[in-house]
């Protein structure tokens, strides 16, 4: 995932707004307790989605992959007054930790923390949402875009994570594993699809944003 230089990170991140104390918090937290802490939004990636939605002022928003909560509190910041946020994961050891950082950041009553499999979960939620974040399992990324498309509003966005996977995108020597062919298929796919407009942005590890025309 750094494959940005390293004292250019340094510096766009000291030349952005710094995290709350709280997120710094969950961000430490994260990195001392729970397995795999690289898959946080973090500090940079975090004010990029606040700045997105502050932007679109979403009234609902739809969350895939809440990991400890990170991303979740970052979008929250810009909901529309009366908004709501729903987010869902299938990792029940987090839950105790993700709900007390949503009730510590006095979001309880805005974010709606949902434990299940996204593909069985997303069906009987209904729309329409003003921002879709895509940042759980890479196999099924575009079977959530088909999943969610009908339930964002026209104008609406769909932002996809780790797009750019490392690098492996553009590793072709090498042979291609399932996660990463996964996400070479998400990126040509929603790119071709004549239904939306779409930025590739590399950020942290790549943020793919689409706009529902």
């Amino acid at each position: 995932m750094e494959f940005i230089p390293e004292d250019i990170q340094r510096y766009v991140e000291a030349h952005t707004d710094a995290e709350s104390e709280l997120l710094l918090d969950l961000n430490r937290e994260t990195h001392v307790k729970v397995m795999m802490p690289r898959m946080l939004s973090g500090h940079l990636q975090g004010r990029a989605l606040s700045m997105i939605s502050h932007m679109i002022k979403p009234s609902r928003i739809l969350e895939i992959g809440t990991y400890t909560g990170y991303s979740a509190l970052c979008m929250a910041e810009g909901l529309a007054e009366g908004g709501k946020l729903i987010t869902l994961d299938k990792n029940e050891e987090l839950e105790e930790m993700v709900r007390g950082y949503f009730e510590k950041a006095g979001y309880s009553n805005v974010i709606d923390f949902r434990l299940g499999n996204a593909i069985e979960l997303i069906p009987e939620i209904e729309g329409p949402f003003d921002l879709v974040f895509i940042d759980a399992d890479k196999a099924n990324y575009y079977n959530y875009f088909k999943l969610v498309f009908e339930k964002v509003r026209p104008g609406g966005f769909i932002i996809a994570d780790n797009v750019l996977w490392s690098g492996k995108v553009i590793q072709t020597e090498k042979k291609i594993d399932k996660d990463t062919q996964a996400i070479l298929d998400f990126n040509r796919l929603t790119h071709e699809d004549d239904r939306v407009e779409n930025v590739l942005l590399p950020i942290r590890d790549g943020l793919m944003i689409l706009r529902k025309k």
